[in-house]
């Protein structure tokens, strides 16, 4: 366990505000003698609240919510049937994005003699995709194989879920609101820690929108608002595809007065956030160098996702050449990740996978060590 430093340049003021934290560490997958440096004691991250503001967008206009709801139709998984895609295209895909259980070995060789460092998305990856985002929930077994993941490497939750594990680290509201791991670290006290919070002070914004984004979306059946702290999500995934117009102009006329706040679209959600620069590849880069793996080349990450969103953090990835990301999805997408898997049940076989090399390393290292001290042992004075 290491404990680090966190500043946050205010923008407005000019002073630096430490966050401490704990990371936790762990070995890599295959032990060797040279593993990653110690981060620097007292090191400092500094983000600049400067360096974070987007331009804003004009919200209001009627092509706005006409791209609105051609990107919902775009999106919506019920508009793309694996039966109507050409067998050619589909096999091209897979060519490109195989199966990361088809290609476990090729994997766990690339990351021999480094950190894996885990990412994973929660609604679509951990657990299944139902109408009601609150029923989103892991299943026993998933969940004691995230537990057992955590144990062997160090692990995040990046989505706007918390799953209630202690040993995990959690990057929510598109990893804007990130929090450490509360279980087995000293320096931690009253529960979890928080290690970055990018917009805390649009969190009375956030709050008005979501209420006023209850109050017009009332009269659309289907149509659900969730407050995830730093983002508000619109869901649509129950609304009758005729009324998604009405909905996306209801969305557009509550964020005119807003021009801080902008929207997103995941899987049948729209997403409100400020328009900061930071992302889920922001909160992955940010999570690393935490945890001291900035400019190491002996780290390993590993993101898997199945939603838009999570394309930002498969294309750090890809620009670090470091690690790889897996693509959630039984249809061929565009996606900057480097493998696949086709639903929940074979991100768990994956993660298993994983857990089983490590401990067969483990044993392997432990059996070896023990054998070398019992041959020095024998070895007359």
């Amino acid at each position: 366990m290491t404990k680090q430093n966190v500043v946050v340049a205010d923008a407005k003021t000019g002073i630096n505000m430490a966050i401490t934290m704990a990371a936790v560490t762990g070995s890599s997958l295959f032990p060797t003698a040279a593993q990653r440096p110690p981060p620097v004691p007292g090191a400092y991250i500094t983000i600049s609240k400067k360096n974070l503001i987007l331009q804003n967008l004009d919200m209001s206009s009627g092509a706005r919510i006409n791209a609105w709801v051609d990107s919902m139709r775009a999106s919506s998984p019920t508009h793309v049937k694996a039966s109507s895609i050409p067998s050619d295209d589909q096999n091209s895909w897979i060519v490109h994005h195989p199966s990361a259980l088809d290609m476990f070995d090729q994997i766990t060789s690339a990351s021999k003699g480094k950190q894996i460092v885990m990412f994973l998305d929660y609604d679509g990856t951990l657990s299944p995709i139902v109408d009601d985002p609150d029923r989103a929930f892991m299943s026993e077994a998933m969940r004691a194989t995230v537990r057992k993941l955590a144990r062997y490497f160090p692990t995040a939750i990046v989505s706007g879920s918390f799953v209630r594990l202690a040993e995990l680290y959690y990057a929510g509201s598109h990893g804007m609101d990130i929090k450490g791991p509360s279980k087995g670290s000293k320096y931690k006290k009253g529960g979890k820690a928080v290690l970055f919070q990018a917009a805390s002070e649009f969190l009375p914004m956030i709050d008005e929108v979501y209420k006023s984004l209850l109050e017009v979306t009332k009269s659309t059946p289907g149509a659900r608002v969730e407050n995830n702290k730093f983002c508000v999500s619109v869901h649509f995934r129950c609304v009758d595809e005729k009324r998604w117009s009405e909905l996306a102009n209801k969305v557009g006329l509550v964020l005119e007065g807003y021009p801080n706040l902008r929207l997103t679209q995941g899987r049948k959600v729209f997403e409100i956030r400020p328009t900061i620069k930071w992302d889920k590849g922001k909160a992955l880069e940010f999570l690393l160098e935490s945890l001291g793996y900035a400019n190491c080349a002996d780290v390993f990450p590993i993101y898997i996702g199945d939603d838009r969103t999570d394309e930002d953090a498969f294309k750090v990835l890809r620009e670090r050449g470091q690690g790889f990301g897996i693509l959630v999805s039984k249809t061929p997408k565009d996606t900057n990740a480097s493998y696949s898997l086709q639903e929940p049940s074979e991100v768990m076989a994956f993660l298993r996978r994983l857990v089983d090399c490590k401990r067969m390393s483990l044993r392997r290292h432990f059996r070896m060590r023990r054998r070398l001290e019992e041959i020095k042992m024998s070895l007359p004075n």
